[in-house]
């Protein structure tokens, strides 16, 4: 019987993949299919480029979302289509907390919801709430293996360049929030309401004392401190993923 491929992301449910990384930007899937084994392009539609391969045996798809809340909505609701159950975000975000580096990897409790996506589908007063399964499990590894990392509440937003980034900058960042990014908050939103499994580890590509716009040239020309939160937050998503495929009995 023919599969039907979904609309945006050109896959289908005969893939046969319980896990998926989820980068926003498509260059990323290529880097991370470095770390699989027997990986094999599947589709580049739009913004979705898609790889599935192996980690330990463990099958897993990495798939871009492209930039921003509705594109990434899209990517979790065909995703749910296909039979995936759990999703990690593997992006890059910058950083509102003086103690959060560059290449360090923030591992997000919970998102303030100040994008609109997540509002389209549910009242703001829903939480933007990562899985604690996954959670306990990313900590565990991030502190086993060293990784520079920070736990904390994230905010999530739709603009670069309005007149009023510093001021909400400064108000998030004395509220305690420790980074910002465009997508966390609507994949915890959109990702729970569908039943799935969701976290967001985001690489630190702008430090707190920086533009946004400086910050994202230092992570484009290769600056070596955001290669490596890269890496560790990449090879960090697939370790935690192993482990709760194991916790499941290898299924």
């Amino acid at each position: 019987m023919e599969q039907i491929l979904q609309a945006h992301i050109q896959l289908s449910v005969d893939l046969d993949v319980k896990y998926a990384l989820l980068p926003g930007d498509p260059a990323r899937v290529e880097r991370a299919k470095l770390l699989l084994e027997d990986a094999v392009d599947l589709a580049f539609n739009r913004e979705y480029k898609s790889v599935l391969g192996t980690y330990q045996g463990m099958k897993v798809l990495v798939i871009s979302s492209g930039i921003g809340g509705p594109s990434t909505a899209i990517a979790i609701e065909e995703l749910a289509k296909i039979g995936i159950e759990g999703i990690i975000r593997i992006g890059s975000c910058g950083s509102l907390h003086p103690a959060v580096r560059l290449g360090d990897v923030i591992i997000a409790t919970a998102a303030v919801r100040d994008d609109g996506a997540s509002k389209a589908y549910v009242d703001s007063g829903y939480p933007a709430v990562a899985d604690l399964d996954l959670l306990m499990q990313l900590r565990a590894i991030a502190e086993t293996e060293r990784i520079p990392h920070r736990l904390g509440i994230v905010r999530s937003h739709d603009s670069f360049y309005t007149a009023r980034e510093a001021q909400l900058t400064a108000y998030w960042s004395s509220n305690g929030i420790i980074g910002s990014d465009m997508e966390t908050a609507t994949l915890f939103v959109v990702g729970a309401l569908r039943g799935l499994k969701t976290a967001s580890l985001l690489n630190v590509v702008v430090g707190p004392d920086e533009g946004m716009e400086e910050g994202v040239r230092q992570f484009v020309s290769g600056e070596a401190a955001t290669k490596q939160g890269e890496q560790n937050q990449i090879k960090l998503a697939l370790s935690a993923f192993h482990a709760w495929h194991q916790a499941k009995g290898g299924k």
